[in-house]
């Protein structure tokens, strides 16, 4: 074994010197556990179909990389918001502001480059704000797709980093009723939440509502202790009606979410270095400076079945208000309202010898405005229009084609606006146009081996913070400035990959190439200061991003799981000196290991018992963006978390579901490098600067379903 390549041996020793001994010696073990003469079934990949780019498709069938978050997943692991879990993929990463708000990174690429889609539409908040995460709740997800990459092609501007699919729990089958409820709790932060579910089905007549509330105090740390302010409450209210017929569906879906979470400015005493607040960590109320964010939804959702194909018709309306209280928890400063108006028009025709076609239509129309007293971004109209066509093509039954073309056109209007005597913003109109397409393969060499190749141009119009901004932004700790001149941001990726799967083991393999242009980025201005506060500017260049996942899935004996994923991500700008080559907000690379075992308990009482250790190692990151400090490297880091469960059963029944989970087991004080929370204030006694991490966390959780 240890004549093996220099790869396999490297990743051993990293393995010891991270604590990760057992871990790594369970590796070696398995790999030779592997010629064993079990009969065990072999190891495939799993037949998944997915519905992210042009349809229901076999994930066979795919050339762009998907990753899949199933139900089993998202009820067995533990997180204060759903960002945290889908972070838990290779290639997938969070940039965090506390608990309560998390924004995710695909590939390195974050904000307006990665797109959200919820009930069928693109979630449209304000992401882009470091401090804007993604209102959605987390208990109204069933599964997650993931594509990674550009998808312009459906999609259009916006998803040039990937798209995150959230799917809602599928229709019950007729004559049917079920209830759910849930509970959790989690020790570090106090976090209490509770959703209760009821849905059914009535000769086709289908309807579902749900509601959720979550709280939670400070978290904690062994440096900090509890750091002020990072509390945060959620409440959410959804609600479902519609009709299953033979000539298709038509659903009526209305939500509303309300966030109230804490800002964490990392104000310390100057004699003591301790982090100053107001009110007790494990004090739930609201505390100055915190935001107010409520986001109100309707989807009309429509899919009829033709003799010539299938329609598919949605429109929506949502509204998003965010509210910044910095003095007054009854007075705001900065307060933002989005109206937005999504249309989704597309038709997909019968196959014919071999060819599937889906061509559409799919833009939406927003209007902002500012109410508050204070001002970031100008208000502003956007209407964005985009028609695409794809088609698809099995040949030889081994090769699948898959390609496409869209065009886009965004038209953007900024208005003015006077702040006293001062002429806070002047009013602009840019109009960006974008021709995007996509064209790949997967070539199934056999039943165990798939190649997959995909090339696609990707496209990014700039968003108004980009281009407009003028004034403090609380939450970011620094005074922002737009650039009108910003152009639209293009990439070309070329994505490369191996799925191989034979017996009790599974690998696969992606790697991933990415040309832009116009990489548009926020870049401080030496020593100015602005209204107190470091004053940035948004500027651009070019980039080349490169790096890839790789995931090998071992079961070395019956009812043993064990997985190490590894993810890279190398990111520059072009034909820059030292100090700036690297682009700030890069991923380190990561090695996630898990061993996950099945208890097979012959018992009337309990039933799918499980029990899994997780060790998630970060290297150290050096690869930062130096000019005038605007970034610093980070340490490598190691974590371990734990997690068991089971189902209570009686006479064949599931009563409930009951789970534990320890994540930060060795109470492991630690920044990771995507934390804003980094440059806060320096703790003048230790010289550690910034604010630290969640430190160790138990968690609860319970679910009841209730069959009617």
């Amino acid at each position: 074994f240890f004549q093996a390549e220099d790869g396999i041996r490297d990743l051993i020793v990293t393995g010891v010197q991270t604590c990760a001994l057992p871990i790594s010696c369970l590796l070696l073990w398995s790999i030779l556990c592997i010629r064993a003469e079990e009969q065990d079934s072999c190891v495939h990949l799993k037949e998944i179909t997915v519905t992210g780019l042009t349809g229901s498709t076999h994930i066979k069938q795919i050339p762009s990389p998907i990753s899949i978050i199933n139900p089993e997943f998202l009820k067995t692991h533990q997180y204060t918001n759903i960002i945290d879990i889908i972070a838990k993929q290779p290639g997938i990463s969070q940039i965090t502001t506390g608990n309560g708000i998390s924004k995710p990174i695909i590939r390195g690429l974050g904000y307006n480059r990665v797109l959200v889609v919820n009930d069928g539409i693109r979630q449209e908040g304000q992401q882009w704000g470091d401090e804007h995460g993604v209102e959605i709740d987390a208990q109204n997800v069933h599964s997650i797709e993931i594509l990674k990459g550009p998808a312009s092609l459906i999609y259009g501007s916006d998803a040039m980093a990937g798209v995150l699919i959230f799917h809602d729990e599928p229709i019950l089958s007729p004559e049917g009723m079920r209830a759910n409820i849930f509970s959790e709790y989690q020790t570090n932060n106090g976090l209490f939440n509770y959703s209760v579910n009821f849905e059914g089905n009535k000769k086709g007549f289908v309807y579902n509502w749900r509601y959720s509330d979550k709280m939670a105090h400070d978290y904690k740390n062994r440096y900090d202790g509890y750091v002020p302010n990072s509390r945060f409450r959620e409440r959410a209210l959804s609600g479902m009606l519609g009709l299953n017929k033979d000539w298709g569906y038509s659903r009526l879906k209305l939500s509303y979410y309300h966030l109230t979470p804490g800002i964490i400015e990392g104000e310390r005493n100057n004699e003591t270095g301790e982090l100053e607040s107001s009110s007790g960590g494990k004090h739930y109320g609201k505390q100055l400076p915190f935001q107010q964010v409520r986001h109100y939804k309707a989807v009309l959702d429509n899919s009829f079945s033709l003799k010539s194909g299938i329609l598919k018709v949605i429109a929506a309306y949502q509204q998003n208000r965010r509210q910044e209280y910095e003095e007054s928890k009854n007075e705001c400063g900065l307060d933002f309202m989005l109206h937005t108006i999504n249309y989704d028009v597309r038709y997909i025709l019968p196959e014919y010898n071999g060819w599937k076609t889906n061509a559409g239509i799919n833009g939406m129309y927003q209007k902002s405005l500012n109410k508050g007293e204070e001002y970031l971004i100008p208000a502003y109209d956007l209407f964005d229009l985009g028609t695409f066509i794809t088609v698809s093509k099995s040949m030889f039954q081994r090769l699948h084609l898959t390609g496409g073309l869209r065009f886009d056109i965004r038209h953007l209007h900024s208005h003015s606006l006077m702040d006293g005597e001062k002429e806070r913003f002047i009013a602009f109109s840019r109009t960006f146009n974008g021709l995007t397409g996509s064209i790949g393969g997967i070539y199934n060499v056999s039943e165990k081996l798939d190649i997959r190749f995909n090339a696609s141009r990707g496209y990014r119009a700039p968003n108004l913070s980009e281009l407009g901004s003028n004034g403090e932004h609380e939450g970011t700790l620094r005074y922002e400035i737009g650039n009108k001149r910003l152009k639209p941001e293009y990439s070309w990726q070329f994505d490369a990959g191996i799925d191989y799967s034979f017996e009790r083991m599974s690998f696969q393999l992606s790697l991933f190439a990415n040309r832009i242009d116009n990489y548009i980025f926020i870049q401080k201005l030496g020593n100015i200061q602005i209204e107190d506060v470091p004053a940035y500017r948004y500027t651009a260049g070019n980039a080349r991003i490169m790096g890839g996942e790789a995931r090998i899935i071992i079961h070395p004996v019956r009812h043993l799981h064990f997985e190490n994923s590894f993810s890279y991500i190398n990111s520059v700008q072009l034909h820059s000196p030292e100090e700036s080559r690297f682009l700030p907000f890069t991923p380190a690379p990561r090695w996630l290991s898990t061993l996950h075992y099945d208890i097979n308990i012959n018992s009337k009482l309990l039933d799918n018992t499980y029990i899994e250790i997780e060790m998630d190692y970060n290297f150290k990151q050096n690869h930062v963006y130096r000019v005038n400090n605007s970034e610093t490297p980070t340490p490598s880091y190691t974590l371990f978390n734990m997690s068991a469960g089971t189902n209570i059963t009686y006479r064949k029944k599931n009563l409930f579901s009951f789970y534990i989970m320890v994540n930060n087991i060795f109470n492991k004080a630690y920044q990771n490098h995507l934390s804003r929370l980094k440059y806060a204030d320096t703790n003048v006694i230790t010289g550690r600067k910034g604010v630290f991490n969640m430190g160790r966390n138990i968690g609860f959780k319970i679910l009841v379903p209730i069959n009617l």
